[in-house]
């Protein structure tokens, strides 16, 4: 059976990507997306004046009202439309999701998806007694797309748990337990797993620490590697304190074509997104992830179904990983919904980690699709990358499937209506305080 190729108009694909850092002057976030941006557009000028829309991930630096709108003004975009999501690490999938959606449903020819943080800006500014950067106050509002649901719910808040770094812990203490380790052996799994990450890192060249580090290092409590929360070091954390920024230039196939850029297309193939039960205390589960198990079958189900009649495509068919990896547990979670192995031969980031590469608030996501892309471009055809990206406590997830070639019946976005219906049926009650002695047990503990 022969597949007839998609119209050209609504196959996505992303044509360029730019990423951008700085550690020695101060910059401001619309600064560092400028920059990416302009990296990106530079190797494809013919689409600088054909963007429709430009989506600016949710910024946890100090910045103006209508950041979108000010980097329009800055990059030549200024009749595209702008917008700027919510907070999340799952937002820069869930954006070039989406985008592929439009552009396959005929909505959406150009659009370019960016963030940046500049949070070491932000503190030399404070330190050095400048102003803050509040961007064009004059502007109204950019309008906001995305989930902006909370991350917690009352019992989280009665007993101020709001933070990663006090939330993440209790999940890692199931996945130690489950593992039959004591603290120290599961310290030293961690070192292990992410080990590996370092050496990633140490290549990239925007990563914020390129150096690679031994497991023992890693796992290892000392003066410059203090414990944040038990059980983590400081090398098994998220940094957030980087100046960095990213850009994708997501387009049609056609668009493409237009701009005599088609060279660079890389396809996207399949996209899913699910969300697990949205209040911690309120989970089934505190050692396992649901949701990025299902948005995982519904990926390479709609991957199986790009690929054509008897296509089946499985994470085996994966060539380069990238998933978020914010804490250790973050990873633990995201291999075993997977089928992952934590010592997989391919490696599980292409940028080192958000502990290594950087962890710019919720752009993190934006560095790794641009590197999964650039590694893509020079791949041979069959060539497959995913990547993962996950929001508030292990809660919102997006994922996405990209090839070095097309896709041969276009890209499709996975369903997770019934799983996800599944996930939130699953939700326990939860409750402040009892007025009597009742059986319970224990979900999680912490150090």
């Amino acid at each position: 059976m022969t597949v007839a190729s998609p119209d050209p108009e609504r196959v996505p694909v992303v044509v360029a990507a730019g990423q951008s850092i700085e550690r020695d002057a101060v910059v401001s976030p619309v600064d560092l997306m400028e920059r990416a941006c302009d990296q990106a557009l530079a190797l494809v000028p013919g689409l600088r004046g054909a963007i429709d829309r430009l989506s600016v991930v949710d910024v946890m630096t100090r910045t103006g009202p209508a950041p979108a709108t000010e980097l329009a003004r800055r990059i030549g975009a200024g009749s595209a439309t702008c917008e700027v999501s919510t907070i999340g690490g799952n937002t820069p999938q869930w954006l070039v999701n989406r985008a592929s959606t439009d552009i396959a449903d005929g909505r959406l020819s150009v659009t370019v998806i960016t963030g940046a943080e500049a949070i070491r800006s932000s503190r030399a500014r404070r330190a050095a007694g400048l102003p803050r950067d509040d961007g064009d106050a004059g502007l109204p509002a950019d309008p906001v797309v995305g989930d902006d649901l909370p991350g917690v719910g009352p019992a989280e808040l009665a007993i101020s748990l709001l933070i990663p770094v006090h939330v993440y812990p209790l999940f890692e203490s199931v996945v130690a337990a489950r593992a039959g380790h004591d603290a120290d052996a599961h310290r030293r799994a961690m070192g292990r797993l992410f080990a590996p990450f370092t050496r990633v890192a140490a290549d990239h060249p925007y990563a914020w620490f390129p150096v690679a580090r031994t497991a023992d290092e890693i796992a290892t409590p000392s003066a410059r590697n203090r414990i944040v929360a038990e059980p983590y070091t400081k090398l098994m954390t998220a940094f957030l304190g980087s100046d960095q920024g990213a850009a994708l230039v997501v387009c049609s196939l056609a668009a493409a074509r237009r701009a005599g850029v088609a060279d660079r297309a890389v396809f996207v193939w399949s996209g899913a997104e699910a969300t697990d039960v949205r209040f911690p205390t309120a989970r089934p589960d505190l050692g396992r992830s649901p949701a990025i198990a299902a948005a995982g079958r519904a990926l390479f189900a709609a991957a199986s179904e790009a690929g054509g009649a008897g296509a089946v495509i499985g994470v085996d068919d994966v060539g380069w990983l990238d998933l978020y990896s914010c804490f250790p547990s973050a990873v633990a979670f995201a291999t075993e919904a997977l089928g992952l192995a934590p010592d997989d031969r391919r490696g599980l980031t292409v940028t080192g980690g958000l502990p290594y590469f950087g962890g710019p608030g919720n752009n993190y996501t934006t560095h790794g699709i641009a590197t999964l892309t650039d590694l893509l471009r020079g791949a041979e055809s069959g060539t497959l990358g995913m990547a993962t990206g996950l929001g508030w406590f292990i809660t919102k997830h997006a994922l996405g499937l990209y090839g070095a070639g097309p896709p041969p019946a276009g890209f499709r976005r996975g369903d997770t209506t019934e799983a996800q219906a599944r996930i939130d049926a699953s939700a326990v009650e939860t409750a402040a305080e009892m007025d009597r002695a009742t059986v319970a047990t224990v979900g999680t503990m912490e150090e």
